[in-house]
């Protein structure tokens, strides 16, 4: 990101070989938003609606072969009209860019709330169009997934036992989440990981963001239930054989 009279340019973009065009791109956005905000933001002709409110105004779609363009022209989260979002596929790789955009909100708070936002709707919207294949490596047999959750479990178990006498669950809980997190976005690998030999990335191949990690281990129990790797499927990452 860089910023310049209160107005500022973000760019997210993840590698794909996948020939797609600006059509396809700008109905894939508009179909994406609503399930990667669960449910909570969707697009109304070429306005961002949470619920009644009008989060963003986009002009008419400049469409191209390879990308398509909206100018920004208003809503809550604009504080002035002007700057676009832009989604094409260039040098093998799919760019999201908004250009030239004014938040209402003050630059610290926009840093710290809609930013990061931003960047995780994005990257996961790119991700879902470059779509899982080609695979980013020989996925992870399920026996040796299993291995490595155990071996992260007992230790997270163990750590959990030693800080905490009281309250152990909650301790478990917040270690298990901070380890995973961390571990995931930093090394693609925990311990488990490790000795079992697995490692979580995107599905194009690059490191696991932390907003990713996130999300995929919120995803965690619904996998559970689902008896699949549907957090994988919700993060848009793979294990794979390290």
């Amino acid at each position: 990101m860089r910023r310049a009279e209160g107005r500022v340019w973000v760019e997210d973009s993840v590698a794909s070989t996948r020939r797609v065009s600006g059509k396809e791109l700008g109905e894939r956005y508009a179909m994406d938003v609503r399930p990667l905000s669960l449910g909570l933001v969707h697009m109304e002709g070429s306005t961002m609606r949470l619920g009644p409110l009008e989060v963003l105004r986009f002009g008419p779609p400049k469409v191209t072969r390879t990308g398509v363009a909206w100018p920004v022209e208003g809503g809550l989260a604009a504080g002035a009209p002007g700057g676009s979002f832009a989604v094409r596929a260039a040098g093998g790789r799919l760019i999201a860019s908004l250009e030239g955009y004014r938040p209402r909100l003050p630059f610290a708070l926009y840093v710290v709330s809609q930013l990061p936002i931003h960047h995780l709707v994005m990257r996961m919207y790119l991700l879902r169009v470059r779509g899982r294949l080609p695979e980013p490596g020989m996925p992870a047999a399920p026996t040796r997934r299993l291995a490595a959750a155990a071996v992260d479990v007992g230790l997270c178990a163990v750590f959990a036992l030693l800080v905490s006498k009281r309250r152990r669950l909650a301790a478990f809980a917040g270690i298990a989440a901070g380890y995973h997190v961390a571990c995931w976005s930093t090394f693609g690998r925990t311990l488990g990981g490790i000795v079992a030999g697995t490692r979580v990335v995107a599905v194009d191949g690059s490191r696991s963001s932390i907003s990713q990690s996130v999300v995929r281990l919120l995803a965690l129990p619904w996998a559970a239930l689902r008896m699949r790797a549907a957090h994988d499927e919700i993060a848009a990452t793979e294990v794979v054989a390290d």
